[in-house]
């Protein structure tokens, strides 16, 4: 006959997210890790960073061994409801555009930061010609 569990909603799960009342999600199972805060050799911020979320990547990531696999049945307190896990939203890709036309984008960056400097000194040539004359 199989056993039946408690089901919990992410949201739920967290809320239990201090030293003394945390509550972390692996492998779509709640467990409560309140009592073995202090015991985890990772430290207790390690498990109070996971909370309010799928721990299941931090948990592998990790290299846990079988002993403290073993371990967890010991803090577990029911699943996780899926129904109430938020479905993640799908991933737009944009391209960046590439220039079309190289060459016009060359000629119109060269008149924007040429043109001005170019004609200030063709001023500044013509003005001394001028002045020059009259002396």
């Amino acid at each position: 006959m199989p056993t039946l569990t408690k089901l919990y909603s992410m949201e739920e799960a967290a809320t239990h997210n201090k030293q003394d009342d945390c509550w972390i999600v692996i492998d779509g199972k709640v467990y409560d890790v309140s009592s073995y805060m202090d015991e985890h050799p990772g430290g207790d911020d390690v498990l109070l960073a996971v909370t309010g979320k799928d721990a299941t990547d931090e948990f592998e990531d990790a290299g846990h061994s079988k002993d403290a696999r073993e371990l967890m049945e010991k803090y577990f307190i029911g699943e996780l409801d899926e129904s109430s896990v938020p479905e993640m939203p799908e991933l737009k890709i944009y391209k960046k555009e590439q220039p079309t036309d190289s060459v016009q984008k060359l000629v119109d960056f060269t008149m924007q930061y040429w043109v001005v400097p170019v004609s200030i000194i063709a001023i500044s040539v013509a003005v001394r010609v001028l002045f020059s004359r009259k002396r």
